[in-house]
């Protein structure tokens, strides 16, 4: 090996890190902007079979022992590990030709992503293993057979096969929900940049955060993934249709069961209104984006826009607009030099395919407004607008609908009509985002129900929300990323959604005692440890508020006893709150009321007597009531009726990072015939310890 020539990205599998010896098969990565090779990788002799099983024991048993809320904690700690660290990915991404702002989207947006999975799985999911899926459903007339649906983590390993573009963000947002998930995951990166995602999971692994076996690396060419996959396991894939096509050929995904997602080509459109003129702000906003998805990582983006469509007469003026912006703001050049704003494209062949396929449009009738094809060596290419003749755009079959130059590209195309724009957004064949930049509120209802179902994410912008938008190209954690048709039909992200592609979601029947058994939620006709105010005043029961969260238990029961209503009780409640609604102030107007037999107590009266039933005075473990959940009003409560709670630890959920957890109560009030009065959830902040 000469001075010059990179040392081999090693492989991390099985626990430690590999580097294949004399390897046959060897694929080098070089500088896009000096051509100088940067990084070498090979994966030859890689046992792919044993990085499989690694998974699917050790990380699976590392993963399993920890709680949902645990797994998403540690999240968060490797998140700001990376963040305390990630001026050494910065430094080696610029060698791959991004520039600092392409970093802040690939390193910092993974590093974000991982931030907000964390944040999300821990407020909007259980600290369990297991999920509820939906209420319960009752399955026999007397409540001893139940169904319900649930999600655990599937019980094999998640493989990501990823693109070059985001060798960060492409690895940690499929990785972080998959890891809440309780599913370990092997990354395959793409050869051109996959040395950034080695150093990042290097940094991770340094951390000493990572369970075993829960991420494994395999860096190579072309490698058999699949073939060592069963329906235990999700392939998840970024890239070209082609590829995705193969992958989701494959005897695996067609007979072996593998969970498959695909994320592929889009052809994304960004639409202008027709209620937009020049001097509007929707126009600016709308230049403004499609300068940013045209400058940002050299337009390598699957979210960028390929399409711009704007009304037949303002398809000058849009290309002259963008033109003269992209005049007064790109410097294209090496991403580290002084002044400039675009770096190259990923590699020399990338820049050659991207100006084949822009040939390819300029044959099939494009015009070249500003930019053109490839004339400097290298991988550098300018920015390019195209404009095509109405005839052309018209065509759902031509070029610009189904050619995608994976760069610095964009082509404007008019229309005539909503419907006509419509039309030519939905001619991509499926795609994973469009933009409407409009302010008429009918505009974005029809243009926005006209495309939905075509896109995984429509982005609405106007003068309200210019300055707040994410914008056009950048999926968010909360919401889901993927599209139908040619973008792949795959799905990502969509917040908690993203953590439960990575489990299976079971219907289960059963007993009361069953489902609470199998959930750690207790269900309705389940067995209690029931505790009434005289056992509690002689002694030979505790109050539930009197324990600690690592006393109390599912299925702690508290039972009042009954309280009767008066009519002065009613009427009270009115005057002090100025609730005089009639059904509680007039006789004759209640009783023609078809729901009431007579003038009826307020339902907020009925909860605020329960909670005085209930309660135990006293300071202890239960530090706050903050909130009800699920308040239901099924039989209304006269005067002289009285009323009775049963009040059952529903759901108990430890905080990891407080001295104090979550208790859900339960609560259910009967009237003296022990018909249900209402239903309702009380949530409770209990201590730890006493």
């Amino acid at each position: 090996m000469s001075p010059t020539t990179p040392p081999l990205v090693p492989s991390y599998l099985n626990g430690g890190w590999v580097t294949p010896e004399n390897p046959a098969t060897v694929l080098t990565a070089t500088d896009p902007s000096t051509g100088r090779p940067v990084a070498r990788v090979s994966a030859d002799g890689l046992d792919i079979a044993a990085a499989v099983e690694f998974a699917r024991t050790t990380g699976q048993r590392s993963l399993q022992q920890l709680t949902i809320h645990e797994r998403a904690l540690r999240i968060k700690q490797l998140a700001l590990h990376l963040d305390e660290h990630k001026a050494e990915l910065y430094e080696l991404s610029t060698r791959t030709g991004a520039t600092k702002r392409d970093n802040g989207i690939d390193i910092d947006g993974g590093i974000g992503t991982m931030f907000v999975y964390s944040s999300k799985s821990r407020r909007e999911l259980p600290n369990s293993t297991v999920i509820i899926d939906g209420p319960t459903e009752q399955l026999s007339r007397d409540g001893s057979f139940i169904g319900g649906h649930i999600y655990t983590s599937i019980p094999g390993v998640a493989v990501q096969i990823n693109a070059f573009n985001f060798p960060v963000w492409g690895m940690l947002e499929k990785f972080a929900p998959a890891f809440i998930a309780g599913v370990p995951t092997i990354v395959k990166p793409a050869p051109q940049t996959g040395y950034v995602t080695e150093r990042c999971v290097r940094l991770m692994v340094d951390s000493g955060l990572l369970p075993d076996g829960s991420l494994q690396l395999v860096s190579g060419g072309s490698v058999d993934l699949p073939e060592h996959l069963d329906y235990r396991d999700h392939l998840a894939f970024t890239g070209s249709a082609r590829t995705a096509n193969i992958l989701r050929s494959h005897d695996a995904v067609l007979h072996g069961g593998v969970r498959f997602t695909a994320e592929a080509d889009s052809l994304n459109a960004a639409v202008l209104g027709p209620d937009v003129t020049p001097d509007s702000p929707e126009f600016t906003a709308y230049i403004r984006c499609l300068f940013g998805e045209l400058v940002a990582k050299a337009g390598q983006k699957c979210t960028a826009v390929r399409r711009a469509i704007v009304p037949a007469p303002l398809v000058g003026v849009v290309a002259d607009a963008l033109g003269a912006m992209i005049a007064e703001k790109v410097t294209v050049g090496a991403p580290d030099a002084e002044g400039t704003t675009m770096g190259p494209l990923v590699s020399a062949e990338q820049c050659d395919a991207v100006t084949g396929a822009l040939c390819d449009l300029i044959a099939a009738g494009a015009t070249v407004h500003t930019g053109g094809p490839q004339t400097a060596d290298g991988a550098f290419l300018e920015p390019t607008i195209l404009t095509f003749d109405p005839a052309t755009a018209a065509d759902p079959q031509a070029a610009v609908h189904s050619t995608e130059a994976f760069g610095p590209v964009v082509s404007i195309l008019g229309y005539d009509t909503l419907d006509d724009a419509v039309k030519l957004t939905t001619y991509g064949r499926g795609s994973l985002v469009a933009t409407l930049c409009a302010h008429e509120s009918d505009t974005v209802r029809d243009f926005t129900r006209g495309i939905a179902a075509h896109h995984g994410r429509v982005h609405l912008l106007d003068r309200d929300d210019a300055r707040t938008s994410t914008g056009h190209g950048s999926p968010m954690p909360h919401l889901v990323h993927g599209g139908p048709g040619r973008a792949g039909g795959g799905e990502e992200l969509g917040g908690v959604r993203g953590v439960k592609h990575y489990m299976q979601r079971s219907a289960i029947q059963g007993t009361p005692n069953h489902l609470t058994a199998v959930t750690g939620v207790w269900h309705t006709g389940a067995d209690v440890r029931r505790v009434t105010r005289a056992d509690v005043d002689n002694g030979t029961g505790i109050h539930p508020f009197r324990k600690s969260l690592a006393e109390v238990r599912v299925g702690d029961q508290f039972a009042s006893e009954l309280r009767t209503v008066t009519l002065d009780d009613i009427t009270a409640f009115a005057e002090e709150t100025g609730d005089k609604f009639y059904a509680h102030t007039d006789e004759e107007a209640a009783t023609a009321n078809p729901f009431f037999p007579r003038r009826v107590a307020h339902g907020y009266l009925l909860v605020s007597w329960a909670a005085g039933l209930f309660v135990d005075a006293a300071p202890g473990p239960v530090l706050a009531n903050y909130g009800l959940e699920n308040l239901r009003f099924l039989t209304p409560v006269t005067y002289d009726d009285s009323i009775r709670v049963e009040l059952t630890a529903k759901r108990i959920t430890p905080r990891v990072t407080d001295d104090y957890g979550e208790v859900c109560w339960d609560a259910v009030l009967y009237n003296q015939n022990d018909e249900i009065v209402a239903t309702y959830d009380v949530l409770t902040l209990v201590a730890k310890e006493r």
